[in-house]
């Protein structure tokens, strides 16, 4: 949830530039497969799109304020970009300029905020240093 919420910072910051998007992809620790003890959820392997629907509600009660798309049954999100369990992407103009590693160790939010900090400084110049 940390990382969530680092995220939700940099949502809040970049989003009058950026256009920030997550992409719901199949349940990393599903409660009836390779569980993890501290996950906050208690959520089943998607069966269904409507499971998938039901479990992206419960993330999005503690996501950060941007557009929530699910991928399909056929993970064809997850499997283009490689995402399982989880990752980061910037896509400017349809041409990759990010790629994050795979979560949950290369999942590097402090990676993504390097990147938009330096195409804010294209965009609005330097900000001025804090003495």
């Amino acid at each position: 949830m940390a990382r969530m919420s680092a995220f939700q910072r940099l949502v809040t910051k970049y989003q009058r530039d950026v256009d920030f998007l997550i992409i719901y992809i199949e349940e990393a620790h599903p409660s009836d497969g390779w569980v993890t003890t501290d996950s906050p959820y208690s959520i089943p392997q998607h069966r269904s799109l409507e499971d998938r629907v039901s479990a992206a509600r419960v993330l999005q009660q503690g996501a950060p304020e941007c557009a929530l798309v699910l991928d399909t049954m056929a993970n064809s999100s997850s499997s283009a970009y490689g995402a399982y369990f989880e990752r980061l992407y910037i896509i400017q103009s349809g041409t990759i300029m990010y790629q994050g590693g795979r979560g949950p160790d290369g999942y590097q939010v402090s990676e993504l905020r390097t990147w938009l900090e330096r195409y804010d400084e294209q965009l609005h110049g330097p900000q001025p240093r804090r003495v």
